[in-house]
């Protein structure tokens, strides 16, 4: 029996959440017990820095292939209940099956601006898409969107033992990371009782909520398969390298899957590294951007596709709620009704709009 192409996902989804759970308690970091440093280990209090993501995925067979991609850059907090400023690079190249993969790009966001680039050039997201994230980030930001909820679901993960599901600890001593000192402790995951862990966290009401904002959570796919994901693996091996502060540096981790009677092996590589922890990042904006209808013109995307994506919790919800089309957008006095028509006009425009100048004129609805 081979391992499906959904559990396999699911199983990496379980080893990748559990290397993050394993460097999610927070404390001080030790160079002594090697238990007591994973316990004090944490992500927590990070508001800045830059960081270094690598990901090698290499399998055989007939579905095999070889996949490795990277995402890099600085990364700065904003104030509570506003948005981060970034300046990230991704790119990925190899092969998947019989396609290829070569992909560069990178995202700039500020506080007032966003940029987008593809293969070198790049592009700026116009002021009213840029409205719409900001404040949809704004609005999950405040009491009762939604982070009442994160607080206690950290928490929940908080209180996992990590002795349940990580075995053979060990400390291999200090090792420089990005020019901080740290504690490097490796260990192997037990991937039985790390699947435990994982399904009794996301039964968690704290957890599930948000988890299931991006899909169904495969709980029943992830027991069935608990012993066939178990015998699968062949190695999961993690190290942690966390700083005197309890701060962890860098997390790498080591997976290999063999399904049971068939000829597939994967091997997955994953490392992240973070620097300048807490050291104010410099983000600028691009000079000579161009207009994101630029990109959509290029990749042969029609934008106007996207307002039929989603329903009620996609972009159509979105631009159905600000052309008043529920029972309290049809209510109000008289302050609110300027606004609200002139954004069932902005609605209206953008399902007639055909073309990216005629988006412009739409936005001009807006102002």
């Amino acid at each position: 029996m081979t391992l499906s192409r959904t559990r396999f996902a699911v199983l990496f989804a379980t080893a990748a959440l559990l290397a993050v759970l394993i460097a999610a308690c927070g404390g001080s970091s030790s160079d002594e017990d090697p238990q007591e440093v994973i316990d004090g280990a944490t992500l927590a209090g990070i508001e800045s820095g830059t960081i270094d993501l690598q990901l090698a995925i290499k399998s055989t067979g007939s579905e095999g292939g070889d996949l490795k991609a990277s995402l890099s850059g600085p990364f700065q907090a904003g104030p509570k209940g506003q948005l981060p400023q970034l300046g990230l690079e991704v790119a990925a190249n190899g092969n998947v099956g019989d396609k290829n993969v070569d992909f560069e790009g990178g995202l700039t966001l500020l506080s007032d601006r966003a940029f987008v680039n593809y293969k070198g050039t790049e592009y700026e997201v116009d002021p009213t898409t840029f409205g719409f994230l900001k404040s949809a980030f704004e609005q999950a930001s405040q009491p009762g969107g939604g982070e009442g909820e994160a607080t206690g679901c950290q928490e929940a993960a908080g209180e996992l033992e990590i002795s349940q599901f990580v075995e053979h600890l060990k400390n291999e001593g200090s090792a420089d990371v990005a020019g901080t000192e740290t504690t490097k402790v490796s260990g192997d995951l037990n991937v039985e009782k790390a699947i435990d862990a994982i399904i009794e966290l996301t039964k968690d009401p704290a957890c599930s909520s948000q988890l299931e904002a991006a899909g169904p959570l495969p709980l029943g796919e992830l027991e069935e398969s608990k012993a066939e994901l178990t015998s699968a693996v062949k190695k999961a091996h993690a190290d942690v390298y966390v700083g005197d502060d309890g701060i962890v540096r860098k997390l790498a981790a080591e997976l290999t899957v063999e399904p049971k009677g068939s000829d597939e092996r994967t091997e997955v590589e994953f490392e992240l590294t973070l620097g300048e922890v807490n050291e104010e990042q410099e983000i600028s904006a691009p000079a000579n951007a161009k207009p994101l209808e630029g990109l959509f013109q290029e990749l042969g995307v029609n934008p106007l596709e996207l307002l039929e994506a989603g329903s009620s919790g996609g972009l159509g919800g979105l631009l159905e709620g600000l052309s008043g089309g529920g029972e309290s957008g049809s209510s109000g006095g008289s302050g609110s009704s300027g606004g609200g028509s002139s954004q069932q006009e902005y609605v209206e425009c953008l399902q007639e709009a055909e073309t990216p100048t005629d988006l412009q004129k739409c936005a001009s609805r807006l102002e």
